[in-house]
């Protein structure tokens, strides 16, 4: 999969390559802190009426472009106010030559400056810092929460970690945070994501060629990560080309296996067949009707169905029961090197031996774990970007560790973070319908990795196009009109690399 350099989200320490590198190849760190200055200030006067500005400064270089903000505010006419942590201005570095360019008075930072306050630019750390606030920058912080007053954070509201997302002690939310050259993680790990309101990413003359000496790893979800390797039907292809995937059911909650294949039916598979234990067979016949219910034998195996050579995915797990049969099933798809897709049950079951599971993965597997199910079979530690690659790198399959900030790990180290889900995804049987996109992807012969990152982002976008009121029925009726708007989407990119004009063909 070729990972987009646009989508890529660099580490703090990665962002100060960044820098170096642009001004190893000639634009200076005072032009770079001049250009963020001014582009929190272009932000601030686009969103908010003028009124009175408190610019709260740090002592480094998130500081100088909380002063470069100042000055430019108050040239357009705000009235300013400037609050410095420790009370003296840099005296090196590219802060201090803006500093010092600063012709306004600098105050101490104190809680009382939050009066009469009609907007707080939170300059005061950015993305890099290490440890929990303390001191008056933690007193502060900890009124300006008790306030109703509007925050722009500079980079990343202080107090949030911007390698994972994680809160050093305290952090204020913000409303609108400005950010430069490319996102961090922790713009879009949670907790971070909810703290720092709509984000603005700006330009502030870094070259995008220093991401080739960087070579970043990680990226957020966006189909330009995998949109050229999306399995579209061919004019002269037929159904047995498109993948046969093969959906294990369970006895009791027939629902589950129902909405994964739907889901894998919906996203392209050509085939799509639900093994049913014998006893509820009449059950899973009834509801599907483009979907073929194919009874298991008594004794519970999968081996004369998985003869079928066609079959070339597999999902286990959805409405499965934590059970010996489970198991089973589960090292049986593995056992084919077929695609295989466990999710929920077919995780847990695992959980006194997840050993037996990784041993048995030797073809493209994707797992689909909540945070309850990953701890069952992982002793991974860390934040959550940590852990799953962890747990990618350990078990050998594509790790999908679901939540508002999705991670989708690579057992070669690469990541993706998903950031388009909505809460309504929160309820029962969304899992089941991921499961079944990512299966009908593989399926049609993407590989493991982007099938993962395709299927986590069409779900999310579903979701959003449905919106308040979703069940989990209502995901797999939205997955055509998502399709569209990608088409759409590749029809004017090839028309711009064509020269071509033309309005692109509407999604609705």
């Amino acid at each position: 999969m070729r990972l987009n350099p646009h989508t890529a989200l660099l580490t703090p320490g990665q962002m100060t390559r960044a820098d170096q590198a642009a001004i190893q190849r000639g634009v200076s760190g005072i032009a770079l802190m001049e250009a963020a200055g001014a582009a929190v200030a272009n932000a601030v006067a686009a969103h908010w009426s003028r009124r009175p500005v408190l610019i709260a400064c740090g002592p480094g270089n998130n500081g100088g472009d909380g002063f470069v903000a100042a000055r430019h505010l108050q040239g357009a006419g705000w009235p300013v106010t400037v609050g410095l942590l420790g009370g003296k201005r840099p005296s090196s570095g590219d802060a201090a030559h803006h500093a010092s360019l600063w012709d306004g008075p600098v105050k101490p930072l104190s809680v009382d400056l939050l009066d009469g306050a009609g907007l707080l630019i939170d300059a005061l750390f950015g993305a890099g810092l290490s440890r929990p606030l303390e001191g008056q920058a933690a007193e502060f912080i900890a009124a300006l929460k008790q306030r109703d007053i509007p925050v722009c954070a500079v980079d990343v509201p202080s107090g949030l970690d911007g390698g994972s997302g994680a809160i050093l002690g305290d952090a204020a939310p913000a409303r609108l945070t400005v950010t430069f050259f490319r996102k961090k993680p922790g713009h879009v790990l949670m907790p971070g994501k909810s703290l720092c309101g709509r984000l603005l990413l700006a330009d502030i003359g870094i070259p995008a060629s220093v991401l080739d000496d960087i070579g970043p790893a990680l990226f957020e979800n966006a189909p330009d990560l995998w949109l050229p390797l999306f399995p579209w039907p061919s004019e002269q292809g037929h159904k047995y080309q498109r993948g046969h995937a093969l959906v294990v059911g369970g006895r009791i909650m027939t629902g589950a296996a129902r909405l994964a294949a739907q889901a894998c039916a919906r996203i392209g598979a050509g085939l799509v067949t639900v093994a049913a234990p014998a006893s509820v067979w009449p059950i899973y016949a009834t509801a599907l009707t483009g979907i073929m219910v194919h009874p298991m034998r008594e004794s519970g195996g999968l081996d004369d169905i998985l003869a079928d050579a066609r079959i070339n995915a597999v999902i286990v797990g959805p409405g499965a029961g934590i059970s010996d049969t489970t198991r089973r099933h589960a090292l049986q798809a593995l056992a084919g090197k077929r695609a295989v897709v466990l999710d929920a049950d077919a995780i847990s079951v695992f959980g006194s031996d997840p050993q037996s599971l990784f041993d048995a993965i030797q073809g493209p597997c994707v797992l689909t774990p909540h945070e309850g199910e990953f701890n069952r079979i992982f002793s991974a530690s860390g934040n959550k970007l940590e852990r799953a690659r962890h747990a990618a790198a350990h078990s050998g399959a594509v790790v999908v560790l679901k939540g508002a900030d999705t991670v989708i790990a690579s057992p070669d180290g690469r990541a993706i973070v998903n950031g388009n889900a909505p809460p309504q995804l929160a309820t029962g049987g969304t899992g089941d319908v991921l499961a079944g996109l990512i299966a009908g992807l593989m399926a049609q012969g993407m590989e493991a990795f982007a099938a993962a990152a395709a299927a986590v982002w069409v779900h999310g976008e579903a979701a959003r196009l449905f919106g308040p009121g979703l069940v989990s029925e209502d995901l797999h009726h939205k997955v055509p009109r998502v399709l569209r708007g990608l088409q759409a989407r590749l029809r004017a990119g090839a028309a711009e690399a064509s020269g071509t004009s033309g309005p692109a063909p509407s999604s609705n």
